[in-house]
């Protein structure tokens, strides 16, 4: 549909799409650009509105190109850089596994959403258009439809019943590829972290550490005694990159130690107390 005022609005978009690359290439932070963006789209919407207000459809056809497909655009992007910014700017800086989580959680509320309208989005991605005049039409909204709780406080000359759900649809869509690229990116970031930690090598023997993790496993220690003295052993090899080999024969061959039993457990005692009387002395 190509008439003056759509002519306009495309320049409109066009040039709102130039100024958000534009911001996007300025910035490295995700946080600046979507404050940024948000601006620019704020004007943006806000010259739209002045346009539509001083403009008189000519026809219904009109009415719903616009309110289904054009002004979309634009309340999409601003719906969009505000989720990236809530989304961005309370990232938890903690473990690979906890930002798993978190991502995990954003792409949970997209599931909620869609799972919620998914009659809506059905007959929007199917092209639909028995609907229109309801949906897409100011002031023709059916009570018995489902409707936004926030419908009465729009603008109603520059508002239908449905034209706000498309922006949202459209709005998913994108953070759908912010996430999936944004986890992998932080995911990636908090690998190599870790990966750059300080590597714990075991320098006493294997047999004292297969008494201390013995020990400890008796002592129920680990996930409170529910836990299998190989699964201990396994987490123990991995973690330390160490080979303990026949464990278990280990423990029998501790077990009948003829002098004392828990000499490596022994040993660590009597180190720590003696550091704990060397301190007390420097006071």
């Amino acid at each position: 549909m190509v008439n003056k005022l759509f002519t306009t609005i495309t320049k409109m978009h066009d040039h709102l799409e130039r100024d958000l690359k534009l911001i996007a290439d300025a910035h490295d932070d995700p946080i600046k650009i979507a404050e940024e963006s948000l601006s620019t789209i704020d004007l943006s919407i806000r010259e739209l509105k002045k346009l539509i207000n001083l403009t008189t459809f000519e026809g219904i056809g009109e009415e719903i190109h616009f309110f289904k497909n054009v002004k979309p655009l634009f309340i999409s992007k601003y719906i969009y850089f505000m989720k990236v910014l809530s989304i961005v700017s309370s990232v938890p800086h903690s473990s690979a596994k906890t930002l798993k989580k978190y991502y995990e959680n954003e792409w949970e509320k997209l599931k909620k959403y869609h799972s919620e309208n998914a009659d809506f989005y059905n007959y929007y991605r199917r092209n639909a258009t028995y609907m229109d005049h309801k949906y897409f039409v100011r002031n023709s909204f059916d009570l018995k439809m489902k409707l936004s709780f926030n419908l009465y406080n729009f603008d109603e000359n520059f508002t239908t019943s449905h034209c706000h759900q498309v922006a949202h649809v459209l709005a998913n869509d994108l953070l759908e590829v912010f996430l999936r690229k944004e986890s992998e990116k932080e995911f990636n970031v908090m690998i190599k972290k870790e990966e750059h930690l300080t590597v714990l090598k075991w320098s006493a023997s294997k047999v004292a550490l297969i008494e201390l993790a013995y020990a400890l496993h008796q002592s129920n220690c680990f996930n409170g005694g529910n836990i299998e003295f190989s699964e201990i052993m396994r987490s123990f090899e991995k973690t330390l990159d160490i080979d303990l080999g026949n464990y278990y024969k280990t423990v029998t061959e501790i077990k009948d130690r003829k002098n004392g039993r828990t000499k490596f457990l022994h040993r660590l005692s009597d180190n720590l107390d003696q550091h704990f009387k060397n301190v007390d002395d420097e006071i």
